[in-house]
């Protein structure tokens, strides 16, 4: 065979490999939806274990019924709280579709947070930029959409806005003290709200200063959990979270890269994250203090980007154990 014939026969073989990945990453990985489960040792010697379910990066849009249906299925997972880190909506029209695919964790006690997606629609980018660093909104119009509506949505389930603000809850006998910011991708985070917002949390929790079996005797330690919530995973964002005294952070935005490399990895993060921490859980240190931190790959893509690789779409189950 001549060289020429050669060099056309290895360059067909390319792009017949580079156009059966195109199919498989449109047509089939994502839309194949995956349950990821982890044990998080983080809570006191002798908890009870809490099941918590992360959501992120739905991206919704009208017609994606599967979508739809396949986090519906995981009410059955029965979990005691539900985390969403922002990017719900993929379309002007994607609120319906959250709605529906939401409707069974009414009454399961949820939190979230905001992604730029939240506020902005999606529009046709060039891929290649995002080598370059992160995306960005200006200069770049783009349509708005109805973020009244979709907290609306999150407030008839019951669920909190932990947007630049702070809240408790207590789920199998540890008080969880859990705090987020709005979207740093956009720069809505307010990291400098976060100290007083902790600060009212515990001088108007009612247990703080309980004492028991007497007045004289000190109260027996409360089994206590700190929780950061973000959308996009910013090193200032952890950094800060972590001196606050998060134990655990949850975030998203990075489609886990979305376009990976088997046994290499993600190509781009979006932000600032270490690549190697795109997805999943991890540890993020700050000085002498640690924080567990899962991210999650999400369960969707731009409509005008609609494929994945080697990064499936994905919801986790994080199950929280004692130490």
């Amino acid at each position: 065979m001549s060289a020429a014939r050669a060099l056309l026969s290895s360059a067909a073989v390319v792009t017949a490999a580079g156009l059966a990945a195109v199919a498989w990453g449109s047509l089939v990985e994502r839309r194949r939806f995956t349950l990821r489960e982890v044990t998080v040792p983080v809570l006191a010697p002798g908890s009870a274990p809490i099941r918590v379910l992360h959501l992120s990066d739905l991206h919704m849009a009208p017609w994606q019924r599967d979508k739809q249906e396949w986090v519906r299925g995981l009410a059955a997972l029965e979990p005691d709280l539900v985390v969403n880190t922002g990017d719900n909506l993929g379309h002007e029209d994607g609120i319906a579709g959250v709605e529906f695919a939401l409707e069974p964790f009414n009454g399961i006690p949820g939190i979230f947070v905001n992604g730029s997606n939240d506020f902005f629609g999606p529009q046709p980018k060039n891929p290649l930029k995002y080598f370059g660093g992160p995306s960005r909104l200006a200069g770049m119009p783009r349509a708005e959409l109805d973020t009244d509506d979709l907290h609306r949505v999150f407030a008839d389930l019951g669920w909190t806005d932990l947007n630049n603000a702070a809240e408790a809850l207590d789920i199998n006998g540890t008080h969880l003290e859990i705090f987020g910011v709005d979207d740093p991708h956009i720069r809505r985070d307010r990291l400098d709200l976060i100290t007083g917002a902790i600060d009212e949390l515990r001088g108007n929790d009612p247990l703080a200063e309980e004492t028991w079996p007497d007045p004289g005797t000190p109260a027996a330690p409360r089994s206590t959990l700190t929780v950061g919530v973000v959308h996009a995973p910013y090193q200032r964002v952890l950094n800060s979270f972590v001196n606050h005294g998060a134990q655990l952070i949850l975030a998203g935005h990075t489609h886990g890269g979305q376009v990976c490399v088997p046994k290499f990895g993600a190509l781009v993060t979006n932000c600032d994250i270490p690549r190697r921490q795109v997805k999943g859980l991890s540890f993020w240190n700050v000085g002498l203090r640690t924080a567990f931190l899962n991210v999650s790959a999400g369960l969707g893509t731009s409509i005008y980007a609609p494929v994945r690789f080697a990064c499936p779409p994905e919801a986790t189950l994080l199950t929280l154990t004692a130490t």
